[in-house]
């Protein structure tokens, strides 16, 4: 079983009331999910969307057996949050989950071919029922192709040369496997050496996001889901790699603005529509426990943001630093500074 990532942090600031409205837009297993379900009682209902099939099946399975007729699971990406969200009955929301990363099943099956722990098809398809595979992708590209990818979405600094290893091998075999894949960029980049994280890490970052349109899909979906929030309602999103978190960041900074003072006194809001206000205005980040527990846990952020009732900030958030140092140290998040 999947276990989800910073699970009471991400439905605390969700801030889950009984009877209301929510959506998953990443379902995964449904942790997250069964967890709102269970603050939500009596008569919150929840939507869940997931492009892995397979994930969808799990997890309408474990909401119907605790939350019998309150869960409504949707095959689809979050990309089409909108769409979605409207077909279902859900265009009124009083919070949203949005959890970026790869759950622990499809890293731990190795026919997905997520990762390199284990030998398999080199896949990494989020929804294996659509799209190229990784494979298709390393055989179609060129070097120079390849390494803008390695770049700008592993940020992979010596991009070019496993863009050429992967090259040059591939014309003697094509490059089918995760391991094989693993074992031309460890070798073009100087081995792991026994220590830190393995030299093919960011390279297959680089290929999954690829694969599956993610930093595509993430600004539809942070769009669709504020839009549909209730006033009052709350924007949760969980991130494991810099290039979403900065996007989350910088697209939750747009909405929620800034007062600009004017000459002839006063100040005017400037920002993007919806207003929001933050819930943590610096990323919370989990536990020491919960990465002793669960180490895929230790790159995880969240940011979490709020639409006023009023169009302006809510009355039951502090600010400042030791504001919010002493919510931190009550609900045991430890807070980052800006990336």
């Amino acid at each position: 079983m999947h276990v989800p990532v910073m699970l009471q942090e991400t439905v605390d600031c969700l801030a889950v009331r009984p009877g209301g409205a929510y959506l998953d837009a990443t379902l995964g297993e449904g942790g997250h999910a069964a967890e709102i379900l269970k603050r939500a009682a009596p008569g919150g209902r929840l939507l869940g969307i997931d492009r892995d099939p397979a994930a969808v099946e799990c997890a309408a399975e474990r909401l119907q057996a605790a939350a019998p007729g309150r869960a409504v699971c949707v095959h689809g990406n979050h990309a089409d949050l909108g769409t979605l969200a409207d077909a279902a009955g859900f265009d009124s929301l009083d919070g949203v989950v949005i959890d970026t990363g790869v759950s622990s099943g499809q890293l731990d099956t190795a026919e997905r071919g997520f990762s390199f722990q284990h030998d398999g098809a080199l896949d990494m398809r989020m929804d294996p029922t659509r799209g190229e595979t990784a494979a298709v992708l390393l055989a179609r590209l060129d070097a120079v192709e390849l390494a803008e990818l390695f770049r700008t979405l592993g940020e992979e600094p010596q991009a070019l040369r496993a863009a050429k290893a992967i090259v040059r091998e591939r014309e003697r075999a094509p490059i089918a496997t995760t391991l094989r894949l693993a074992e031309i960029v460890g070798r073009a980049l100087g081995g792991r050496g026994g220590r830190g994280r393995h030299p093919a890490t960011r390279v297959f970052q680089a290929l999954r996001m690829a694969v599956n349109g993610e930093l595509e899909a993430l600004p539809a979906a942070l769009e669709a889901a504020m839009a549909r929030l209730r006033p009052g309602g709350r924007l949760a999103v969980i991130t494991f790699e810099s290039l979403s978190d900065r996007m989350v960041k910088r697209c939750f900074a747009e909405h929620v603005g800034r007062d600009v003072a004017l000459q002839q006194g006063g100040s005017r809001w400037e920002g993007r529509q919806p207003r929001m206000a933050w819930v943590a205005r610096k990323a919370l980040r989990p536990g020491a426990d919960e990465v002793g527990g669960n180490p895929r846990a230790r790159s995880a952020k969240l940011r979490a943001v709020v639409r006023p009732a009023d169009g302006g900030a809510p009355d039951d958030f502090e600010d400042g630093r030791q504001g919010r140092a002493r919510r931190n140290a009550v609900q045991g998040y430890t807070a980052e500074g800006d990336c």
